[in-house]
């Protein structure tokens, strides 16, 4: 009689190779939902309260009235900063974002109308940020504000520090 043969056949792969090629394959997919994981963090907590800081805008002199600059925050938002007044205090200035809450397009001031505008629909928004014309108006949206503050002849603005934090100085 024949005994059954103990050893796999050549065609078989060893019992190692196929526990290393399942040890891998779950060190794959470990790697690949951490790393998800990771950035689904960073998304959905970069702007976390606590991460915000105060960053240099522009000298007091350098802005006259009814002059605007467009400003990047350290977290990368685009940010409208327009004197409106010349007392010399924060309420002189109004710092919007530059993100058209419609669609995302950039809005830009213009002086002469005394307003902002989004070329992408023609959405109009008045000098405090309110939604007046197009489809940002038509939906009641207005844009973003943001804190200002003036010391010693210098304009600060009040952003978020970035991803997870950012570097602060």
């Amino acid at each position: 009689m024949h005994e059954p043969n103990d050893r796999p056949s050549e065609h078989e792969p060893p019992r190692r190779t196929f526990l290393f090629a399942g040890a891998a394959m779950a060190g794959g997919l470990a790697a690949g939902y951490g790393m998800f994981a990771s950035i689904a963090v960073r998304f959905l907590y970069s702007g976390a309260a606590g991460d915000r800081v105060w960053v240099f805008v522009s000298s007091l002199q350098q802005m006259r009235k009814g002059d605007s600059v467009r400003f990047r925050a350290p977290d990368g938002a685009t940010i409208n900063v327009t004197r409106s007044g010349d007392a010399g205090t924060a309420a002189d200035f109004l710092a919007l974002s530059s993100t058209c809450p419609h669609l995302g397009c950039q809005v830009h001031w213009e002086g002469d109308k005394n307003r902002y505008f989004c070329p992408c629909h023609n959405g109009v928004f008045d000098p405090s940020g309110r939604g007046t014309g197009g489809p940002p108006g038509e939906a009641g949206q207005s844009l973003k504000q943001y804190p200002l503050r003036v010391e010693n002849g210098l304009l600060f603005l009040e952003a978020s520090a970035g991803p997870l934090g950012g570097a602060r100085s």
